[in-house]
């Protein structure tokens, strides 16, 4: 889209700093939106950086990256942040209480015809806008981290959201150079949350009961359906191996596989033995052993990789 109209950011973090990035660089002025000047800083500090790493690997003209300087501004003044937007994206910190609160404030401030979004990766928009009183134009635009890199945006509409505001969402994020998708119903964990929070369960179970490594469990995923999954989808797949085919291994499979409402015992076990991961140096893993700084490298070395072959495909 060539509309230039003003975006507004709330929550300069990790996600709302990506955010940032891609709507600037997508020609858009930009204010990013936080309660503390340092808070800000650091938000467009990381916004820059998202900025120079596609410029740096080919996937952003050098010249679009150059006029993100004066599209890219900050501002701890929330309404005044938020006065010429036409777009709103929250950004916060995965707390309904304080969505709801925020989105409350902004159905206030902004004028009827301003389109207000959730980065939320599970809350329902539903409940985040429950006491909006102009709930018609707000809808989730779940951007996947890293913002900046990973393609897909879900555009969630909630119970009252109109079909025009998901629509003009898709269209403003194909502009940007994402991949939209529209989910008609509200759920936990939209959808492909949903499906990663399965596969996480399972995989997390195959550890608990033995079946195998953390190490030789994530392996398997990586180098198997991980590695296929950005040109080849499970149904896409299915379709492609035989219908009578995946019946059959279903009714094999499915009554073997965990299927409890619960978290799995084995994650509940380390939350409660405050081995919560990279941060806390145990996990699953031990990180004394194993460098984080390098896996995130390499993570994004590879999305940056698949992102130049999707785009050359998308030309021919």
């Amino acid at each position: 889209m060539k509309d230039e109209f003003a975006v507004a950011v709330v929550g300069a973090g990790m996600m709302g700093s990506g955010i940032a990035a891609v709507a600037s660089l997508a020609g858009h002025p930009v204010v990013l939106v936080d309660r503390g000047e340092a808070e800000v800083e650091r938000g467009l500090q990381q916004a820059r950086a998202c900025v120079d790493q596609l410029r740096d690997n080919g996937l952003a003209s050098a010249d679009a990256a150059a006029r993100v300087t004066g599209l890219l501004s900050g501002s701890t003044d929330m309404a005044a942040g938020c006065r010429a937007a036409r777009l709103i994206i929250e950004a916060v910190t995965e707390n309904l209480a304080l969505k709801q609160k925020l989105f409350q404030e902004l159905d206030s401030l902004a004028s009827p015809d301003v389109v207000i979004t959730s980065n939320t990766s599970g809350l329902r928009i539903t409940d985040i806008s429950r006491m909006a009183v102009k709930a018609a134009r707000m809808a989730t635009t779940h951007f996947w981290f890293p913002a900046h890199l990973v393609p897909l945006v879900e555009v969630v509409m909630g119970e009252r959201t109109r079909e025009e505001t998901a629509r003009w969402l898709h269209g403003v994020l194909l502009g940007w150079g994402k991949v939209p998708v529209i989910v008609r119903r509200d759920l936990p964990g939209q959808l492909a949350n949903r499906i990663q929070q399965a596969l996480i369960r399972e995989a997390i179970c195959l550890v608990q009961d033995g079946v195998a490594s953390p190490e030789d469990v994530d392996m398997a995923i990586k180098m198997s359906m991980g590695i296929r999954l950005p040109v080849w989808g499970p149904l896409e797949h299915i379709d492609a191996v035989g219908l009578d085919l995946a019946l059959s291994v279903q009714k094999d499979v499915l009554s073997s596989l965990d299927h409890s409402p619960q978290p799995p015992e084995l994650l509940a076990q380390k939350v409660r033995e405050g081995n919560l991961g990279h941060r806390t140096g145990k996990g699953f893993y031990d990180w004394s052993r194993k460098s984080m700084p390098e896996l995130l490298a390499r993570r994004d070395r590879f999305i940056m990789q698949a992102l130049r072959i999707i785009r050359e495909e998308r030309k021919d």
